[in-house]
């Protein structure tokens, strides 16, 4: 065993393939960039999947470690944005038509990653037929319930009260806001008796999702001085496409509640 075995470097290093004709000095970034994105990704789901799988068993010390690394690799994805943007406009323009309908949007693992927050979008399967491995693991993640969905359920077990109808919603269906959730993080927020850890596990929740619209807008952004506001590579809108995403939210009651804290 070598290091290089064990991290089978082989095959990682041979696995960036440029595509422009000549080949582009600068595409070798721009490949990199996505694998190693790709790369957080899969870590983030495997820390995703098991901090449901802690908060099932009321574990939420645990769940909370594996949340706590996920929002380290939120805060490295982030700033990786700042590589990508050393690509100039010129640069990208010289290689860009080589990538053909090649896209961000169709990466698999962040459609799951938003899944499993809650996220869900019966639509984007079709995107995926051609892969069966993805559409596998993405129908699993539609059906199941979220990372949010365990953790009411830790909270309805801990005597808070969840309504039935949230706790049995239908998980296949995106998350939406349920106002009558308000007053129960109110309790839990505004509380001298509650469990530190619950109180904890809210805030990190709400660090999961600002970090993620960090990523989002950091991701417009770096576009947006890159391509301006031409089409994306795969027919989205570009820039458009991504601030609308900026307006989405996974965890909204979790928000809602500092307007009512103290009132």
């Amino acid at each position: 065993m070598s290091y290089g075995s064990y991290l089978d470097l082989d095959r990682l290093l041979s696995s960036q393939h440029p595509v422009s004709k000549p080949e582009h000095h600068d595409e070798l970034l721009f490949i990199i960039q996505h694998q190693t994105s790709e790369l957080w990704l899969k870590l983030i789901l495997h820390e995703l999947l098991e901090a449901r799988r802690l908060f099932d068993q009321d574990n939420l010390g645990k769940a909370l470690k594996c949340i706590a690394r996920v929002k380290a690799i939120q805060r490295t994805m982030t700033e990786q944005w700042s590589v990508l943007g050393t690509l100039t406009p010129r640069e990208y323009a010289q290689f860009r038509g080589f990538l053909g309908n090649s896209s961000g949007f169709q990466s698999y693992q962040y459609r799951g990653v938003e899944f499993l927050l809650g996220n869900k979008n019966r639509g984007m399967l079709r995107v995926f037929e051609s892969d069966p491995e993805a559409h596998a693991l993405l129908s699993t993640l539609l059906s199941e319930p979220t990372l949010y969905d365990s953790f009411l359920a830790v909270l309805a077990r801990a005597d808070y009260d969840i309504p039935a109808d949230v706790l049995h919603r239908d998980t296949s269906e995106p998350w939406v806001f349920h106002k009558e959730l308000v007053p129960v993080f109110q309790k839990i927020y505004e509380s001298d008796d509650t469990p530190w850890g619950l109180y904890e596990a809210c805030e990190d929740l709400v660090d999961v999702e600002d970090n993620f619209q960090a990523w989002r807008f950091r991701h417009l952004r770096t576009v947006q001085r890159t391509i301006g506001f031409k089409v994306g590579t795969g027919g989205s809108s570009g820039v458009d496409f991504l601030k609308r995403a900026l307006d989405l939210t996974f965890f909204p009651e979790l928000y809602a509640v500092r307007t009512e804290i103290g009132s």
